[in-house]
């Protein structure tokens, strides 16, 4: 094999699937040098590995613990990176679990096969225990085709073409370096803040189809109203990525084909949800663009990254 490859894992409160993810991630075709599991709390942790002996069983993953006060979606991530010298590091989190042995071995082909990549993201297949509607947004936000995004397609596919996921990431330690890493501070959406401030730089981002993790959630409409506050609030903090890029006629486009998806397969008793929920989305989305005008008991309630703010403020 060609490159090192090591995997940045990000648990917290992690439950027994995330042995799955690291078993899995043990099995792959191509090998994986070294786990990096970043854990928030190291209480959490113990609970579950306590005991076990299952994390002695393999000689490649190192364990660091940090704060909830210490943890910061681009900082963690920017931490980790420092203990590998990896040519080639994949971002995780700890409710992904590959859909087969290829995945590594896919991300990596990715980045070596494109020149001017900077960073490879994998398909989202939805979990067993996935909503309907869930189900139809993965499909919609990852199709069955790979695609190269760069900065000519920013009239065609507007904010999507920022879009990577560290859900599952493949990253170019080089131009990762160059770039400066993830944003230092970021209430979440470092992998977009940095996928676009890549693309802008002239490189490149692949959504690699044929890499596949099983990941999914069937959030309530107050988590979808905080989730999209929050992601308005780091389009908000970072116009130099986000300023002038069209976003909106994405949101509208999967709405309209959820609701067609809807009615073609006889759920038609779940649009009102559907509406309901895109509503919240959209709410929460345009209420964290504008945060700055909120007073601070305000944007706590709307965000669903407490502790983010109790540090900034």
């Amino acid at each position: 094999m060609q490159h090192k490859v090591d995997v940045i894992l990000l648990t917290y409160k992690p439950e027994k699937q995330v042995m799955r993810l690291i078993e899995a991630l043990e099995k792959q075709t191509y090998p994986v040098h070294k786990i990096i599991i970043m854990n928030t709390e190291e209480k959490y942790f113990e609970t579950l590995f306590y005991g076990t002996g299952f994390l002695q069983r393999y000689k490649n993953i190192e364990v660091r613990h940090v704060s909830a006060k210490e943890f910061d979606h681009g900082g963690t991530r920017n931490r980790a990176t420092a203990y590998s010298n990896a040519d080639i590091f994949i971002c995780m989190t700890h409710d992904a679990i590959p859909a087969d042995e290829y995945l590594v071995e896919r991300l990596v082909e990715a980045l070596e096969h494109n020149k001017g990549v900077a960073a490879a993201y994998a398909r989202q297949l939805p979990m067993p225990d996935c909503g309907e509607i869930e189900k139809f947004t993965r499909s919609f936000n990852y199709p069955e085709e790979t695609r190269i995004k760069s900065k000519e397609d920013l009239s065609e596919l507007g904010i999507k073409t920022f879009f990577c996921s560290n859900v599952c990431a493949a990253y170019n330690r080089n131009i990762f370096d160059m770039m400066g890493g993830f944003v230092k501070k970021a209430i979440f959406n470092e992998d977009m803040i940095f996928a676009g401030r890549a693309i802008q730089a002239g490189y490149k981002i692949v959504y690699a189809a044929e890499a596949k993790v099983i990941h999914s959630h069937n959030y309530s409409c107050v988590q979808q109203f905080q989730r999209n506050f929050d992601l308005g609030v780091s389009q908000a903090d970072h116009p130099e990525v986000f300023a002038g890029v069209s976003s909106q006629s994405e949101g509208i486009s999967l709405v309209k084909k959820t609701i067609r998806h809807l009615a073609e397969n006889k759920q038609k008793k779940l649009i009102p949800y559907l509406i309901v929920s895109s509503g919240c989305k959209y709410l929460g989305y345009q209420l964290g663009k504008h945060y700055k005008r909120f007073p601070y008991g305000i944007i706590l309630k709307c965000s669903s990254n407490k502790q983010y703010w109790k540090k900034r403020i």
